[in-house]
Formats: C-alpha cells, structure tokens, sequence
C-alpha cells in the first residue's frame, strides 16, 4: 500500500465470499481502491485474466499493484453498485440489466480463446459434480450409493448433448453478485480468475438460475432467445445443453453448500437449497435428460426438516 502511494488511506473490510479471499476498501487522497488478500495462489490467474479481459475491451478492474508472492493485489474500485443490490433497489430494471448482461455473453464468446484457460469438458463436469456425492447424500443421513451414478450419467449426456459445441471463454462464477451496474460503461466484473473453456450456455446458465436470488421465468426465457437470436446456434441442442448444464451446476452447487456448512462451519448458504433444488427440478424435466432425472428421483430434497438436521450438525469456525 505504501509502495503504491495508499499508506495513509483509510481501510475499511469489504463484504467477502465462501472463498478464503478477504477484500478491503481504501479510501485517500486519490480517491478509493480494493485490496485484496488472496491466501490460496489464485493472484497470478486473477491478473492474468484481468489484463485479457481488459485488453479486449471489457470491465474488469485496473491493476493498481500487486505482490503476488504474498497474495495480494490492488485494483480499482467498480464500485458498490453490485448488479444484486441495483435489482433489489429497482426491480423494474430487471429485464435491461439481464439484456445487457446477455449481450455481455455474446461479444464475451465472440472473442477468440485465451490459451491458458483450462477446459471444462465432460470429464471435468462430471468430477466436479462429484461433489453432490461426497457431501449431500452425508447431510441428508442417507446411503450415497445413487448418488454416484450423477457423475456417470453427466459424462455420457454431455458427450451425447454438448461436446459437439465450440467451446468459448466461461467466467465461471457469473451472477448478479459478481457483476458491477455502471449504467452506459460496461459492465463491471469480479471474481473470475477461474475462468474456464466451457460450452456457450454454461455462463447464462449461472446468471439466469442463480441461486441467491429468483430471476423472473420470462426473463430467462427472453435471455436466452436474445442469445440464440444473436449466435444463431441450433436451439433445440441449445435448450438441451442448457439444461444439462444447469443441472450440473445445480447439483454441483448443493454439494459445495452441504460442504460448507458440514466442513467449513458456514450454515448461511443453506437457505439457498431450495431455490437451486427448484432449478434443478426444472432443468430435470427436459426430456433429454430423463436419465439423469430418474436417477435424482430417489434422492430427497432439501426441506425445512432436512436443512435443521444440516444446521445441527454444523461445523464449529
């Protein structure tokens, strides 16, 4: 801070994430900037994807300075006009924000692929959504015997609905908590260091079925026509994949949120389960992916009763 002309500023914690990443607002003479401290080794992806994203025109934050040998960057401050808080305050601007934040996806995955993004193919999807195994069926106190099928059966409708798709750039965690409003300017963007090459929905898959708050169903229906519109991909195999996708991640997500509470003693991202066992009941009934959802049919979902029995058995911080 002190090397970078910040020493006198004001710190103040920012609001942080289910990552170990802690995030400090400064505030000075030059205005105000982020600090963050990155204890997991992700600084050296973070600035790299930040120098592509801002070399193709798009709104991640400047690079003020960085140590990455101990974790930490400066970068500018977007702002406090997360995407999440503009919609909470101004609901009616819900269809603009998710038309721009669609059309953001459309020149994102116009751009030709960086080559050091990892890809995250069918392989990949269904390791990751190995995680619903390794922690769910535990919360829920049942075998996870059927559990261990998900993975398999993603693989092989992967292989059959999506790996015929150009892969393009996925930020991965995309939502409306990780997007900055800066009206007419480009969006702003957070938090995507784990950025991947991945099928086209997989990013509007994450901002449209988004697990910390409900986007309206004609909304998502109208993104993801103003997506095909502009792409002219087959939309029958679009929906499809959609699905599929939007399953995974689903399934993914409740695994990592049973974790979090079980390993990390962080029970708050239980009162989302719901809203993703919603989404992902939706995503199940596309006649593509039948099985897939006979197999998630004798799994229970995450009721009132089962989120208390998760809470009782919280890990302790």
């Amino acid at each position: 801070m002190a090397g970078a002309g910040w020493g006198d500023a004001r710190v103040l914690p920012l609001a942080g994430d289910a990552s170990a990443r802690r995030y400090f607002r400064l505030t000075g003479a030059e205005g105000s900037a982020v600090l963050m401290d990155d204890p997991s080794g992700d600084c050296a992806r973070f600035v790299q994807m930040t120098r592509w994203l801002r070399g193709h025109g798009f709104g991640a934050p400047d690079l003020l300075a960085e140590d990455q040998g101990a974790g930490f960057l400066l970068v500018q401050d977007l702002g406090d006009d997360l995407v999440a808080r503009v919609l909470a305050a101004r609901p009616r601007l819900g269809p603009a924000i998710y038309a721009r934040i669609t059309d953001f996806l459309v020149e994102l995955h116009r751009q030709p692929l960086p080559g050091f993004v990892a890809p995250l193919d069918g392989p990949a999807l269904a390791d990751q959504v190995g995680l619903f195994a390794d922690w769910y069926p535990q919360a829920a106190g049942i075998p996870a015997d059927e559990a261990m099928a998900i993975a398999p059966a993603i693989a092989a409708l992967h292989a059959d609905l999506a790996a015929d798709a150009a892969p393009v750039l996925s930020l991965r965690d995309f939502h409306a908590e990780n997007l900055v409003w800066r009206g007419d300017a480009p969006l702003g963007l957070i938090d995507y260091q784990d950025a991947v090459a991945c099928h086209p929905a997989y990013d509007l898959v994450s901002a449209l079925q988004d697990a910390r708050r409900d986007v309206a169903p004609g909304i998502e229906a109208d993104c993801i026509a103003r997506y095909l519109a502009a792409t002219g991909l087959d939309a029958a195999r679009f929906r499809a994949a959609y699905a599929l996708l939007g399953a995974q991640r689903n399934l993914r997500i409740i695994g990592i949120f049973a974790r979090l509470c079980l390993r990390d003693g962080k029970p708050r991202y239980l009162d989302f389960m719901p809203r993703v066992w919603a989404h992902l009941m939706r995503d199940l009934s596309h006649p593509a992916l039948a099985p897939l959802a006979r197999i998630v049919a004798g799994l229970p979902a995450p009721d009132a009763a089962m989120l208390e029995r998760i809470r009782s058995r919280c890990a302790r911080p």
